[in-house]
């Protein structure tokens, strides 16, 4: 299983954290999605998923990718 590390900008509460973290893990072959809210790091664990796919799931969630 791979585990890629990204940043995560413009969240701002615990809610903000859960939307990421919802649209992320819909993705095909991601496992898991850690989100921290005070630094924006995010640990997606899996295999299989693009750093793309990542990104458009993220802005979906209405963020961005540092």
């Amino acid at each position: 299983m791979a585990s890629k590390n990204y940043t995560v900008t413009g969240m701002t509460c615990e809610h903000c954290v859960a939307a990421v973290k919802d649209e992320v893990g819909d993705l095909a072959g991601v496992s898991g999605v850690n989100v921290d809210l005070t630094s924006g790091a995010m640990t997606v664990e899996g295999e299989g998923f693009t750093d793309s796919a990542i990104a458009e799931a993220v802005e979906e969630a209405g963020y961005a990718l540092a």
